[in-house]
């Protein structure tokens, strides 16, 4: 018995949307020629791997016993590709977390390597899957739970953040600030709080019970945003360059100070000759300049972040 690969992937994309037209779209097939590829996988193994009904689809006992292990099955078809035609292409990575300027990092990293395809993936969510569907090699960003089953990630890089401020704001002039006196501001957010991992953990550890969110429309537009109202503030990377327009003030924030977490993201298979190569250089670029050190007396990392050793770069993190 042996597996048909196309049949395999229609169920796995489906398995995964849960709706058969956006599985047949992922695929670029019609909807009718997803059902019969499903129906013969159906067909040969002799079980119902989906139950259809007026409220959608979802997977048989039968279906999940099989999902993983046929995720398993593309994977390795993919790297079996990948060993005779990734030599002749590009590693496609895709970047996330626009605002806080993912590319100052990665072009620390990779601008000397001209094999790499550049993307931007809108969140860690559409980055997990563009992974797990083979559409990138790698991706670059801030990881938090839950991450899909076959996705593997490294931490590269703990980077601080300020507090950026209204230049009118009570603490704006200050030399540094505790994240505590934070808490009677409005945290300026670029999109929906319950969808920003790090600016909720921080929120809610610090007391911070006002919020107020604006478009992402780039870092300029946000920053003449927050600068209207003097009871704002956001926090970006240290090291971001802020725009000259806006009057707005870039505060170090201590006592403790926020770490902003970077990883490299990519399939449990690797897939890809040069993934290697990309690990190594953040690994050595961490250890140049000091990237993961970590004291939890001085610095802060959300609680459900695993954290370094203490004061010590960790590579294989």
């Amino acid at each position: 018995m042996d597996l048909d690969l196309a049949q395999v992937r229609a169920f796995v994309l489906a398995a995964e949307e849960l709706h058969f037209g956006h599985a047949a779209e992922e695929l670029s097939i019609s909807q009718q020629a997803l059902s019969k590829r499903i129906a013969r996988l159906e067909s040969m193994l002799g079980r119902r791997l989906f139950e259809r009904g007026g409220h959608g689809v979802r997977l048989t006992e039968a279906g999940q016993r099989f999902l993983e292990p046929a995720r398993q099955a593309l994977a390795a078809a993919d790297l079996a590709m990948a060993t005779v035609l990734d030599a002749y292409r590009p590693l496609r990575i895709d970047v996330w977390g626009h605002l806080y300027a993912p590319m100052r990092t990665l072009a620390q990293v990779a601008s000397h390597e001209p094999r790499l395809e550049l993307g931007h993936g809108r969140d860690l969510p559409a980055v997990a899957a563009a992974l797990l569907h083979g559409a990138i090699d790698a991706a670059f960003g801030r990881v938090h739970a839950p991450l899909p089953a076959g996705l593997t990630h490294r931490l590269v890089r703990l980077e601080p953040v300020d507090a950026i401020l209204s230049a009118d704001h009570p603490l704006a002039h200050a030399p540094a600030i505790r994240p505590e006196q934070l808490h009677d501001g409005v945290l300026w957010t670029p999109g929906p709080l319950q969808r920003l991992d790090f600016l909720h953990r921080f929120a809610e550890h610090f007391g911070i019970r006002d919020q107020a969110e604006g478009t992402n429309l780039g870092l300029d537009h946000f920053l003449a945003d927050l600068a209207a109202d003097p009871r704002r503030f956001c926090l970006l990377p240290a090291d971001v360059p802020l725009p000259s327009g806006p009057a707005i003030r870039s505060v170090p924030l201590v006592d403790p100070t926020p770490l902003y977490a970077w990883s490299l993201l990519w399939r449990d298979n690797g897939g890809h000759p040069l993934l290697e190569a990309l690990t190594s250089a953040f690994t050595a670029q961490a250890k140049r300049n000091r990237w993961l050190e970590y004291d939890p007396i001085r610095d802060w990392l959300p609680e459900h972040h695993p954290s370094p050793r203490r004061n010590r770069p960790d590579p294989g993190f």
